[in-house]
């Protein structure tokens, strides 16, 4: 397993294929292995796919109490400076959508084309009265996980997530023990992701001068207030496209790989100058 040390912290990464460098940006409680579908759909036919751990998931070095949202878009950007020569295509996943839009906000030259996948930046439609009435039960829910983790009662707070927030009632005892396991290892660095005070905002005037083509991509079966955050978002980037995956929700890299690969690779080869 290659390793990458970054900002002080190593980031333990897989790369296959080749082509063009496309950097994979998995959400919070997974790793790295969460985008195996999406690879074993082919994307690696056409990129070099790197898919990393985030600081404090998987194999990457866990740093107690360092969850900023900026230290990921910190390491996002050390990463494609370190193992590539010039700017990467990027897809990020839930949070791992947002640290992708929050580096673009900033640092828009490292990027060939941005792919972002139902970003939870609640922040930009917090004067949204129905998205955050939408809302409100997802709040309750993360108030308890809260508690739970804060307990150091990480499996509790887990299954809470994932019947609350992720995927619904019952779906905790039909995840895979391996899969169940990767979320109780990493919900210590969920808790310090919600401690940072900006994790759900977006610096929209900083990312209105990124010119860059991105893909604001979201799923049918997902909430509707992710669709006014995309909305939001759209209307201030100057390049950018709508992808919605039928029958998909916030996983559509999981659940539809295949679709998935096949619009990811559509839209770089179409957006991406050169290509």
């Amino acid at each position: 397993m290659p390793q990458v040390r970054v900002n002080g912290v190593k980031l333990a990464y897989d790369s296959v294929g080749e082509g063009e460098p496309l950097v994979l940006v998995h959400g919070s409680w997974n790793d790295r292995h969460s985008w195996q579908p999406a690879i074993e759909a082919d994307i690696r036919a056409s990129f070099t796919a790197v898919a990393y751990d985030r600081r404090g998931h998987g194999e990457s070095e866990k740093v107690p109490g360092r969850g900023a949202r900026r230290e990921d878009e910190d390491d996002l950007a050390a990463l494609i400076e370190e193992l590539f020569d010039g700017p990467a295509h990027v897809a990020g996943s839930s949070f791992g959508a947002s640290i992708t839009l929050g580096l673009a906000a900033r640092r828009p030259e490292l990027f060939r084309t941005i792919t972002v996948h139902e970003p939870p930046l609640v922040g930009v439609v917090a004067d949204d009265h129905e998205s955050m009435e939408q809302l409100q039960p997802t709040f309750t829910s993360f108030d308890a996980i809260l508690d739970h983790l804060r307990k150091g009662e990480d499996e509790q707070g887990a299954r809470l997530f994932v019947e609350e927030v992720a995927m619904g009632p019952g779906m905790w005892d039909q995840l895979p023990p391996a899969i169940r396991q990767t979320f109780v290892t990493n919900a210590q660095t969920w808790l310090d992701e919600q401690n940072d005070p900006s994790w759900a905002e977006l610096d929209l005037e900083g990312l209105s001068a990124c010119p860059v083509p991105v893909l604001l991509s979201r799923g049918t079966e997902s909430p509707a207030w992710f669709g006014t955050v995309l909305d939001r978002l759209a209307a201030v980037l100057p390049n950018a496209r709508h992808q919605t995956f039928e029958g998909a929700g916030h996983i559509p890299h999981v659940t539809h790989p295949k679709e998935y690969v096949r619009v990811v690779t559509d839209f770089i080869r179409t957006a991406a100058p050169g290509n």
